[in-house]
């Protein structure tokens, strides 16, 4: 591969092999946010359920 041209098109297969990286990537990137969307939701619920003159630890 002497050049970037060659790189991204790899042979005829680079948008299958640019793609598949691609979606993965974004299939990371939206569990990530929904783990973190989770976790906020938890710690609201752990936060209502928590008596009114109780302190956090």
């Amino acid at each position: 591969m002497n050049s970037l041209g060659e790189l991204v098109a790899m042979g005829g297969y680079g948008l299958y092999v640019w793609g598949s990286l691609g979606m993965c990537a974004a299939v990371v990137v939206a569990e990530l946010m929904v783990i973190r969307f989770r976790r906020r939701l938890l710690a609201q619920e752990v936060e209502d359920e928590r008596a009114p003159g109780e302190t956090a630890a």
